[in-house]
């Protein structure tokens, strides 16, 4: 496998987690602090020239309801970033309906592991670079675990029967989640990311743990160029957590 996405360097990326028309910050998975407006958000990190937000809806898998395209809309209108969105996503027709709003990547998860081939009529709707999916991953003995439902259901795949799934679809980005550092500040599962790497030749983003601009620095010197997502280290400032959404990111 290549050890190196097609990418000139790395790209560090906040995410926004979304419930009920909200922003929230969870840890490990648990149920989430409010953190502020979702089109306030974007506003503020516009400001900052990010390199590129994702955005998950962590309410609509979990509980039945569906897609709001009209804040998707209101985001997108704002924003002045590539924008990734994820949650709830089941058809062609969605993914295609949220490309068409201004995001320039669409996640799948739940919805992929459940009938893959979905995946490849959404890459052939709209390209595969618009193509992600995500991994929520947790950590049983030696094992890597995939989770859906917000942590709470564990499928029938491991890490390596996942990754062996996605490989040969020719997604444009695996984003792999620790559920296990989700929050913690305890900084990037290695070990975790090193799996991936060697797994998969697709460009990786890593999200979980991020403690500081040291976190983003190990994880390139231990995989190589990818992407370096993070919630809390973006939203969250000084030992009492409290909410300063900033952007601070290794000198380039």
């Amino acid at each position: 496998m290549q050890n190196n996405c097609s990418m000139l360097r790395s790209r560090y990326i906040p995410v926004l987690l979304i419930e009920d028309g909200e922003l929230t910050k969870t840890k490990q998975f648990e149920d989430g602090i409010y953190v502020g407006d979702p089109i306030n958000a974007i506003r503020i990190f516009n400001e900052k020239q990010v390199d590129e937000l994702s955005l998950f809806d962590i309410s609509i898998t979990q509980n039945g309801s569906k897609i709001d395209f009209e804040l998707l809309r209101d985001l997108a209108i704002n924003a002045n970033m590539p924008l990734t969105y994820g949650g709830g996503i089941k058809s062609v027709k969605e993914a295609s309906k949220i490309i068409s709003l201004g995001f320039e990547k669409v996640s799948v998860s739940s919805a992929f592991l459940d009938n893959p081939l979905l995946i490849s009529d959404i890459i052939a709707e709209i390209g595969a670079q618009s193509v992600v999916v995500c991994l929520d991953v947790k950590k049983i003995g030696n094992e890597y675990w995939i989770y859906t439902h917000r942590g709470k259901k564990k499928t029938n795949y491991d890490l390596l029967k996942a990754l062996e799934l996605i490989e040969p679809i020719g997604v444009g980005e695996i984003i792999i989640n620790s559920i296990d550092r989700d929050g913690t500040f305890f900084g990037y599962d290695i070990g975790l990311a090193q799996i991936v790497r060697k797994m998969s030749s697709v460009n990786i983003t890593i999200i979980g743990g991020c403690n500081g601009i040291s976190d983003f620095l190990e994880l390139q010197k231990n995989i190589g160029i990818c992407g370096c997502a993070a919630g809390s280290f973006f939203t969250f400032v000084g030992k009492n957590n409290a909410v300063l959404l900033n952007y601070n990111k290794p000198d380039l």
